[in-house]
């Protein structure tokens, strides 16, 4: 114990009360009296500032008189809202300014409830202050007034008394008992806040209370000090209940029933409930950390059992519970919304990358990451639930990942491009081609715009010409085979960029929870069930889940087009193009290719990047290149009209692809720019096609060199051996 010397003012105050009372004899009487309005003097504090708040809410308001004014003028004054001034004009103000910064991600009821919390238990520890000085100087004198022919008591030790003779000396009262009362009070208000059922340590905390309480000395009228001594005794618990700073009068004692009462929470509150559990956590420990270091060592356990014990037994037996329920429900229903999986109408819009600009993300699965991140956040406040909040994210996200996959399976039923996406080889080839890095949005962040327009490497042309020739051995296409349906595409579009954005939402969980806790070191000290490197390992498994499944989508996108341009072409396969006069126009089936993928284009703008949308149209120039050189020799004849025709609707398919909203027309032009070369070397006599191949031998492969031979050109003389000649002809380069 503090010696009286070093002691501050208000502590000498307190030790020599305790030393007049022991004087008088009225230690006993005076310890039973604090005992007996301990309680109720504690519930009366904390429903003073309750009070004192709510009144500065309601002073806030505008007035019916104000607003009538505001009315009849058709004015709106901004000090109409302000409220009258008042004796406790500063408290308002104290109340949004002592809003610590940890709240400012909170709702406005968490920070409420915060910072009532954080006022009320700022108080009750300073209460506590004082019982720890009574409680250790009643104690002293208890001891000190005992038997004189103690030999303990003659060598100066204090603890040889038991526990109940010294609590029978000073009147019921202990610095145990009153910590027992405080902790029993500040339990009920958080149940108050919480709108939870206290547990039976309330109760027998209030049934200890009362029994102590009865322990009060009778009243003696042969005895005239008692009443003096008993009125004393009012006047040190007035002492002991003011606050510091003396603003605070002293409380009612009027009223040694009202801790039976409410506190009246919601006067300050607008909503109650488990989930303020998070705003008043952490809190609850840093009243836990206070109580230990002002605790004499012989009680610190003390502090630890009591409110502590509460909380944690609160959070995983009352809230995790509920928790996992609520929130499974929550993200069943969102799901099962109609508009869970409805693109929302964007005619004519552009792209927005940001949610907060309108990034036209699937209201399933913006509401389930907008859950999982709300149970996650509560990781913060209460850093040793890290794992259980995480669990709780991930099972929610799981479900939500079954229910895009049911989605994407609706859309794509019955489609040739799903099932041959499906295939594990070509979906092998299709991660090896070139423009699969267009799948990754920060591999794309990390490329320059010249980079994106590169133009193919061997590695990469090979890989392109392999599925090419598997996507032209599935001719010849019917309707059927195809999503005719364009809301399906865009639902596709959409369920990707959502996928990637829930993936990317995923990873930034994973972060969040291993990154650094600005709590106490007792909360610090906490140990999960799993690692941090566990659940980040846990998390990132389903964030690649979630990108796995968006890459499935515009993979899907990207062969449907790939299909839906083949179907249209496929007509040029065994007709000869024999024609009468000129071509000035691409054919019908051209003409129609274009006005789809142009519509395809409009229809999906709004839904994906830019770069997802080269991507998805990417590959239509490549495959009609290959199907163009292909298909020269499954027609059986073919003039200079025909040649012309053809080459027209290269130029048409060329206008088509370099209006896209994300086409790189330069590569574009030169490829289609081969494909017409290809065709007009058919005007060359023999010789001349010689000499062109000997001369260009690097332009096209000897097999697409022979192919010219194979189609009958009216007018065009051929030696028995041409095949021979054309290979001599490349032999040098080969």
């Amino acid at each position: 114990m503090i010696s009286k010397s070093e002691s501050p003012i208000h502590v000498k105050y307190l030790q020599t009360m305790v030393e007049c009372l022991a004087s008088l004899g009225k230690l006993a009487a005076a310890g039973a009296m604090l005992s007996q309005k301990l309680r109720s003097t504690i519930h009366d504090l904390i429903t003073s500032e309750i009070k004192t708040r709510a009144a500065a809410i309601d002073a806030s308001r505008p007035r019916l008189d104000q607003v009538l004014r505001t009315v009849v003028s058709g004015r709106i004054h901004a000090s109409s809202f302000q409220g009258a001034p008042t004796s406790n004009g500063t408290i308002l103000k104290g109340i949004s300014g002592l809003v610590s910064s940890s709240m400012s991600t909170m709702s406005p009821v968490q920070a409420a409830a915060q910072d009532l919390l954080d006022s009320i238990l700022n108080q009750i520890s300073q209460v506590l202050e004082n019982h720890v000085v009574v409680g250790e100087s009643m104690e002293a004198k208890s001891l000190t007034c005992s038997d004189s022919s103690s030999p303990s008591r003659a060598n100066g030790d204090l603890n040889w008394l038991a526990e109940s003779d010294i609590t029978r000396a000073t009147g019921g009262y202990s610095l145990s008992f009153a910590l027992t009362v405080l902790q029993s009070e500040c339990q009920q208000l958080i149940c108050d806040i919480l709108r939870a059922t206290p547990d039976a340590a309330t109760a027998d905390a209030a049934v200890q209370t009362a029994r102590l309480a009865s322990k009060l000395p009778r009243k003696d009228s042969s005895n005239g000090a008692v009443d003096e001594g008993l009125s004393f005794a009012f006047r040190f618990t007035d002492t002991v209940f003011s606050t510091s700073d003396g603003v605070r009068q002293a409380v009612s004692r009027r009223n040694p029933a009202g801790s039976q009462e409410g506190y009246g929470t919601g006067a300050v509150l607008a909503e109650r409930g488990i989930y303020l559990i998070a705003a008043v956590y952490r809190p609850i420990l840093q009243f836990t950390d206070k109580v230990s270091q002002l605790l004499p060592p012989k009680y610190s356990q003390l502090g630890n059992d009591g409110l502590q014990t509460f909380i944690e037994n609160f959070v995983k037996d009352q809230f995790l519970p509920p928790v996992r329920v609520d929130y499974r429900n929550r993200v069943q229903d969102a799901l099962a919304s109609p508009a869970a999986f409805r693109p929302k109408s964007r005619p004519g819009a552009s792209y927005e990358p940001s949610i907060e600009n309108g990034r036209p993300v699937l209201q399933g699965p913006l509401a389930a990451t907008r859950l999982a991140n709300e149970v996650v956040s509560w990781a913060y406040p209460m850093p040793r639930y890290t794992s259980d909040f995480v669990e709780v994210a991930q099972a929610l996200l799981e479900r939500t990942l079954e229910r895009c996959r049911a989605a994407y399976t609706e859309a794509v039923l019955g489609s040739l491009s799903s099932s041959i996406v499906g295939r594990p080889d070509f979906e092998q080839l299709m991660r090896q081609e070139p423009d699969s890095i267009l799948l990754d949005s920060m591999q794309v962040q990390d490329l320059d715009k010249r980079s994106l327009e590169q133009v193919l490497d061997p590695d990469g042309l090979e890989v392109e010409m392999e599925i090419n020739n598997l996507l032209l051995s599935y001719r010849p296409l019917k309707q059927e085979h195809l999503i005719s349906d364009c809301n399906k595409l865009v639902l596709l579009a959409a369920l990707s960029d959502s996928l990637e954005y829930v993936a990317v939402t995923i990873e930034r969980l994973g972060q969040s929870t291993v990154g650094p806790s600005p709590g106490k070191g007792q909360e610090q000290a906490y140990h999960h069930r799993r690692t941090s490197s566990a659940l980040t390992s846990s998390l990132g498994v389903l964030a690649d889940k979630y990108q796995a499944l968006s890459s499935e989508c515009l993979r899907t996108l990207r062969i449907e087009i790939q299909l839906t341009a083949l179907y249209h072409i496929q007509c040029m396969s065994g007709r000869n193009y024999m024609i009468d006069q000129d071509a000035e126009e691409p054919e019908d089936f051209v003409l129609s290719l274009s006005m789809q993928i142009t519509r395809s284009d409009e229809e999906l703008m709004p839904y994906i990047p830019s770069y997802n949308r080269k991507y998805i149209f990417g590959g239509i120039c490549g495959l009609l290149c290959t199907y163009f050189i292909k298909v020269l020799t499954d027609m059986g004849t073919i003039n200079i009209f025909g040649i012309r025709q053809v080459c027209q609707n290269c130029i048409g398919i060329e206008q088509a692809l370099c209006a896209l909203s994300s086409s790189d027309g330069n590569a574009i032009q030169q490829r289609l720019e081969r494909v017409r070369t290809y065709y007009e070397l058919l005007n060359l006599p023999f010789e001349a096609l010689t000499a062109y191949v000997a001369e260009h031998h690097d332009v096209f492969t000897f097999s697409e060199f022979s192919g010219l031979l194979r189609v009958n050109v009216p007018g065009r003389e051929l030696p028995a051996d041409a095949v021979q000649l054309i290979g001599a002809a490349l032999a040098p380069a080969m």
